[in-house]
Parts: C-alpha cells; sequence; structure tokens
C-alpha cells in the first residue's frame, strides 16, 4: 500500500528520531560511512522545530504511523531539505520520492526559487536518487553562503573531503 504524506504535528516528534536510525542501517555496508550507524539522529527538539514551521513531511503506513520523514526549513527564498528518511524496512517503495515531492509542491505553493540540499556524491540513494527527482549539483563556486556554510561544517563533523555537495532544483 503506498504511503499517505501529510504535514507532520507535534506528536510525530517522538517517533522521528527512530526513523532517522532505522534508515541511516542503509550506510552499514558502505566502506568509510558505516559510522553514520552510530551517529546520533535530529533532538525530538529540532524535529518540534521544524514541525513548527510546517516544514517537515511524513509518509504513513496503513495503521498511520510514520515511517519516514523529511524535515526541511525555508533560507530566504529557498526550501533547504536538513533530513529525509524512511525506515529500513520500507526503503526503495517511493515514499522518499513522495516525501521530496511534498516538500516541491511547499515550494511551489509558496513562490520559492530553490528547493536545496547537501547530500553524498556516491552514495546511490543519494545524489543519484535526487538527480532523478530534477535536482542538480551546484558548483563550489556558485554557492551561496547558507549553503557554502552547511557543506563547511558537514566536513568538520567528519565527512571526507569532496564527498559531500550541495544540490539544487530550480522551483520555475
Amino acid at each position: 500500500m503506498p504511503a499517505i504524506i501529510r504535514v507532520a504535528v507535534p506528536e510525530d516528534a517522538q517517533r522521528l528520531p527512530a526513523i532517522e536510525i532505522s534508515a541511516a542501517q542503509a550506510f552499514r555496508m558502505i566502506d568509510g560511512l558505516s559510522w553514520l550507524v552510530e551517529s546520533p539522529p535530529m533532538s525530538v527538539e529540532q524535529h518540534r522545530q521544524r514541525i513548527a514551521l510546517s516544514t517537515c513531511w511524513v509518509a504513513l503506513d496503513a495503521e498511520n504511523r510514520p515511517q519516514g520523514f523529511l524535515s526541511a526549513a525555508r533560507h530566504g527564498n529557498d526550501l533547504h531539505i536538513y533530513e529525509l528518511s524512511v525506515m529500513h524496512a520500507v526503503q526503495g517503495l517511493g515514499w522518499g520520492r513522495r516525501l521530496v515531492e511534498a516538500a516541491k509542491d511547499y515550494a511551489r505553493a509558496n513562490r520559492l526559487s530553490f528547493v536545496t540540499l547537501t547530500t553524498f556524491t556516491s552514495v546511490p540513494w543519494n545524489a543519484p536518487f535526487y538527480a532523478r527527482l530534477g535536482f542538480q549539483i551546484k558548483a563550489t563556486a556558485d554557492l551561496d553562503q547558507s549553503l557554502a556554510a552547511l557543506l563547511s561544517e558537514e566536513y568538520q563533523h567528519g565527512f571526507a573531503p569532496g564527498s559531500r555537495c550541495a544540490m539544487a532544483w530550480p522551483v520555475a
């Protein structure tokens, strides 16, 4: 059964860290990235903050339980995706794509310029996945201050140099 996508509500916040932890299991088999499995997820408080902004969406199963989420925030005239996670057991069913489509719909409805994100360049369900959804890798020289700062912070937290990229989807 396809997931139902809706804007997250405060009651969802407690469930979202477990989804992120489950989703991270996919990194277990990737050399150099298995450490992500042990990394702490976003806090419940961070989730509550994004939920309060109405820029967090959840994918619900047949019992109305969140099985995936997309957490974003507006930066000027852009919507930045901070996290897309789907429970490991239901990955590959199109729920992540549908969550990204919800974020794109929000950006269209609010007449934003871009939907942006940072991601791994060579992990199949990262940059290649987003490219199939119309996102384009932004050259380092073309990054605005916000995206450049996000990438820099990620490298400071242990990601290998050059392993990450910024991507953007033009709303127009």
